[in-house]
């Protein structure tokens, strides 16, 4: 007998004996006393076999019918066997099939396609409270990851997510995690939602400054003070535990929906990305306790947006009105009137992400001709890229140990025979 049917058995003994009334009993047991006066013939009739329900030991009336359970289990095996019971369940129901998680969670423990999680740890510090507002404060960060499970190149999400809503506003998949890379995530941002009151990034020297003695700014603080959006760096990962959370989670459940899908490279996933989100959004969103929207329109050209999101660099002109950028020389063409007061003059050279070059002083954007063919410059790199470059060169290996010529082949056997080109 259960514990619950041992004590109903204790306090309706009582009652038969006389030492407590019906009516107490059934406010011990949270029962009515019409039950009470049940059980109690039962009890005095059958003994304590009375109080054990006769259901026991037979399957449930509202079982799933073995046919049925079988048949979600194949479609398990078949398409979702790495997903959990959550994620599973999603897209059964999405293939027509219709069961709790909590029912597909026995079922896939059963069948050995789960293995039950230990408990979570307590946690040990409460949350920080959400901003009232869309638009309040917006987490910035990157997750390079293999995202094609081997099928492309990987790469790394860049992702813009509301600290109020929760909502993902911006994702989208580049190369690598570079200035570049956040730049264009600003400028689409912008265009499409308006200026945030703050972004909250980790300490990267994308995003700061370490040496106290520079002041000037990041390619990024400059944009970002040019727009009026306030930046602000966390001093720690769980500060920013919004956006690490929602890469915990793509990582798990969008490296699924691409494979579903047979995606397989970064163009491909970048025009279904937004269809994701929407769906992703709907699951993981919550309401802001303040409907008013904090963005602020942007009211400037897209040509000037563009612009504040290239990469600027600072030169100055020559006498002859000449500077140096990447071992090259831009020539300043005045169309035949004297300019004299560009001479010294600072000019910042905008290079945009497609790579097209303006030299821009004072606002006015200046003619120019290039005067040298194009040049090598080799590019530093940092944590966020070194991985990236390391991979294309392996790539380039693998390519050109594929071209060389095998062993046994007439140029490696006789290296006196003529070789194409020579």
């Amino acid at each position: 007998m259960s514990e619950r049917e041992l004590k109903r058995f204790a306090v309706l003994q009582q009652v038969i004996d006389g030492s407590r009334s019906q009516g107490q009993a059934a406010l011990a047991l949270g029962l009515s006393e019409r039950q009470i006066r049940r059980l109690q013939r039962g009890v005095e009739r059958e003994g304590a076999r009375a109080l054990i329900s006769r259901r026991r030991g037979r399957p449930s009336n509202r079982r799933v019918e073995t046919t049925v359970r079988e048949g979600i289990l194949a479609q398990v095996r078949a398409r979702y066997a790495d997903f959990g019971p959550t994620l599973a369940a999603e897209y059964l129901r999405a293939d027509g099939y219709t069961v709790s998680k909590e029912t597909l969670r026995r079922w896939m423990i059963a069948a050995g396609l789960w293995q039950a999680q230990r408990k979570r740890r307590t946690r040990l510090h409460p949350p920080r409270p959400r901003r009232a507002r869309l638009g309040e404060l917006i987490q910035i960060d990157g997750s390079p990851h293999d995202w094609f499970e081997g099928r492309g190149p990987r790469c790394t999400l860049i992702a813009f997510i509301d600290d109020a809503t929760s909502r993902v506003l911006y994702a989208r998949f580049a190369p690598v995690e570079s200035s570049q890379a956040y730049l264009s995530a600003l400028q689409t941002y912008v265009t499409t939602h308006g200026c945030p009151v703050a972004l909250y990034s980790d300490r990267h020297s994308i995003f700061t400054k370490h040496n106290p003695e520079d002041n000037e700014p990041t390619q990024f603080q400059r944009a970002t003070e040019a727009l009026g959006i306030a930046t602000i760096q966390a001093l720690s990962p769980q500060a920013k535990g919004r956006v690490e959370r929602l890469f915990q989670t793509l990582q798990d459940r969008l490296v699924k929906a691409l494979r579903l899908k047979g995606i397989s490279d970064q163009d491909t996933a970048n025009a279904w990305l937004p269809q994701y989100l929407q769906q992703h959004n709907a699951r993981f969103a919550v309401a802001a306790c303040d409907d008013e929207d904090a963005h602020q329109p942007y009211d400037g050209s897209p040509e000037t947006l563009a612009r504040i999101c290239a990469i600027h660099h600072r030169r100055t002109l020559s006498k002859d009105l000449v500077l140096s950028f990447q071992r090259q020389r831009y020539i300043i063409q005045t169309g035949g009137a004297p300019r004299y007061a560009l001479r010294g003059r600072k000019v910042d050279v905008v290079v945009h992400a497609d790579g097209r070059i303006e030299l821009v002083t004072g606002g006015e954007v200046l003619p120019y001709q290039v005067f040298d063919s194009p040049q090598q410059i080799p590019h530093p790199v940092d944590d966020k890229s070194l991985n990236a470059r390391v991979d294309a060169i392996l790539t380039s290996r693998r390519w050109s140990e594929k071209s060389r010529p095998a062993a046994d082949h007439p140029w490696r056997r006789y290296p006196t025979v003529d070789r194409p080109g020579k």
